[in-house]
């Protein structure tokens, strides 16, 4: 049998489809709300829609509505990005959604050829994703022009002279052998203040859209000042920057000479400011560690954060001002001890800042709430890679719904944090999919361990082939991968067995063990579905690196590899005291070694993301 251009063009549209297609789980994890999600699943039924087709990167479709024209929308893969004409300002809506959900059940027909709305709003994004990159180029040449243009006596003044700073390399550490298990650059898991608000639509009526287009509702950290620190208390919440006033920390495009003339005095002024609040903070804790722990009360601890904003250091006043949380925990004497301390290393560091390297001094300023231009951090160096999105989680802070999504780059090992935030009620950025693979280049925010970073551009979606990255058997402690699973009973000592570490399926301790080895990848082209993960030894190793590079980090996504939840935190890695009951890993496992992503923080681990037998991510 032979084949015509055409058809052939039309079959391998239908298998990148195929390879391509979101699991219901994905889907419905792009809902803003579980209202949405239940009006997606009620229009997610072909005899509602007149029209419906799938291209290679585009869904559309038209849905009844009550009046006489159909809803019209769309979904670009690529991003994903969303355009309905419905009026709900909802991101997404539940039509987009629908239209997904159908596109998952494989209950949308392929096509050759789109409406023209369809067209004209894909051309629409591709200008603006052209004049998006042209802009970043531009800035791109503008840094590097004047960082040739620096003397190293300026350059050797950055420490104390944020605005001055250059861009983040992309030298540094990266992970050995299976691409996510050595050392991993790590830092900042920041960002952000509460005066983030909606941004405006503007454009066709009704479309919504990520990654370049205008869009309402979802607030990201565009226009915000960058800089706010993240607490290691309780849920290790994001501590929102105030704006002050003064330089920022440069990633490297720098302004003209007079700006910076005019600025520096400004600066300098901030910096008196700053230095003065953190030495009361000192004078503060030599106190409390004095008169002893017990005293510690909630009204000290507010009344230091005030002050702290008015010295215009609002990180540290966003750490000082959760403190609270510490003291509402069981071990909480080692744990406010250890926030004192942590706390007490940054004030001195913040003084002796001119002693250390240039890396660290960043990351000492931005811990502090000193604001970074995003502008800056998009001109730095780019990173190319094939991402992994491992997982996300959302957070309440004060008046603000802060997004974190986790990265990890396929070939450099580098993990990566993407922020977003949106006020309470307001949908945030969907435009990163747990469980799919993005062809982008990322640049980093500065410090000593990047973390944080932006999409600068994406190149597109990355096919997936094979469900594994290899055997995942024989790894860690000695056991049937095919034991049977006792499910727990009452608060009884049943455990779940098999080559890994414990978990908690109630309240109780909880923990993941890993292999002793990374599973090797499997050969072939593309990308394999799961991710390459490492055992739980390495993964510590690695989290000590990050920490000696970076200690206030207070996050780090793993993936760790041949993992069995257990009862018991024997030997293994405990979970997050306020971690989801792990019911569905478990369900996965069914006693069996699996790949997990997790969120590592002091307290434990937040599973994210696993994936089943046949490569399909299932989100935790």
């Amino acid at each position: 049998m032979f084949w015509t251009r055409r058809e052939m063009s039309v079959l391998l549209a239908s298998l990148r489809q195929v390879i391509e297609r979101w699991s219901r789980d994905q889907v419905l994890a792009l809902a803003p709300d579980a209202s949405s999600q239940k009006a997606a699943q009620g229009v997610a039924a072909p005899g509602k829609w007149s029209l419906r087709g799938a291209m290679d990167t585009v869904l559309y479709g038209e849905c009844k509505g009550s009046g006489a024209k159909p809803y019209l929308a769309c979904v670009d893969l690529t991003e994903p990005a969303y355009r309905c004409s419905c009026p709900s300002r909802k991101f997404p809506c539940k039509h987009a959604l629908g239209l997904l959900l159908m596109w998952s059940a494989d209950e949308v027909p392929a096509s050759e050829t789109a409406p023209q709305w369809v067209t004209e709003w894909m051309e629409g994004r591709a200008e603006r994703a052209a004049k998006s990159a042209a802009r970043i180029e531009a800035a791109r040449a503008r840094a590097t022009t004047e960082a040739a243009a620096e003397t190293p006596d300026q350059t050797a003044e950055v420490p104390d002279s944020p605005a001055t700073s250059g861009t983040p390399t992309s030298d540094g550490p990266t992970s050995g052998g299976t691409g996510s298990g050595g050392v991993a650059p790590g830092g900042t898991a920041s960002g952000g203040t509460a005066g983030a608000g909606a941004r405006s639509q503007v454009g066709t009526p009704g479309e919504a859209a990520s990654g370049g287009d205008t869009w309402t509702g979802a607030a990201s950290d565009e226009g915000m000042p960058d800089g706010a620190v993240p607490s290691r208390t309780g849920s290790g919440g994001v501590a929102p920057a105030g704006t002050g006033s003064g330089g920022a920390v440069s990633g490297g495009a720098g302004s003209s000479k007079a700006a910076v003339s005019a600025g520096a005095g400004a600066e300098s002024v901030r910096h008196g400011r700053v230095a003065s609040g953190l030495a009361e903070v000192e004078r503060w804790l030599a106190d409390q560690v004095r008169q002893g722990l017990a005293g510690a009360a909630e009204h000290d601890w507010d009344g230091l954060a005030k002050r702290l904003i008015d010295a215009q250091a609002p990180g540290v006043a966003g750490i000082v001002s959760r403190l609270s949380r510490v003291r509402a925990e069981d071990d909480w004497p080692g744990r406010l001890l250890e926030e004192y301390a942590l706390i007490n290393l940054l004030a001195v560091a913040y003084r002796r800042r001119a002693e250390l390297p240039r890396p660290l001094a960043q990351t000492v300023l931005i811990r502090a709430g000193f604001p970074i231009p995003r502008e800056e951090v998009l001109a730095g160096v780019a990173i190319r890679d094939h991402w992994d999105v491992l997982g996300r989680r959302d957070e309440e802070q004060d008046r603000l719904t802060a997004r974190r999504v986790w990265l990890r780059g396929r070939r450099t090992g580098r993990a990566a944090l993407i922020l977003s935030f949106a006020p309470q009620g307001q949908p945030l950025d969907a435009s990163l999919v747990t469980g799919t693979t993005i062809d982008a280049d990322l640049t980093y925010y500065p410090g000593a361990a990047p973390l944080r970073a932006l999409v600068a551009t994406r190149h597109g979606i990355v096919s997936s082939t094979g469900p594994r990255t290899g055997p995942l058997t024989g790894h860690g402690v000695a056991g049937s991968a095919g034991r049977e699973t006792v499910p727990p009973t009452g608060g009884g000592t049943a455990s779940l067995t098999g080559h890994g570490a414990a978990a908690s399926v109630g309240r109780g301790t909880a923990s993941f063990a890993g292999g002793s080895s990374t599973p090797s990848a499997a050969a072939g082209a593309g990308v394999l579905k799961v991710p390459p993960g490492v055992s739980a030894e390495e993964a510590l190793d690695e989290v000590a690196r990050v920490l000696a590079e970076d200690p206030w980090t207070e996050a780090w996504p793993l993936v760790l590899a041949g993992v069995v939840p257990e009862r018991d935190s024997i030997g293994g890695l405990p979970l997050h005291p306020r971690a989801r009951d792990p019911w569905r890993l478990i369900a996965v496992s069914g006693g069996r070694p699996l790949t997990v992503a997790v969120e590592w923080s002091p307290q434990g681990l937040r599973p994210l993301t696993t994936w089943d037998d046949e490569g399909t991510a299932v989100i935790l």
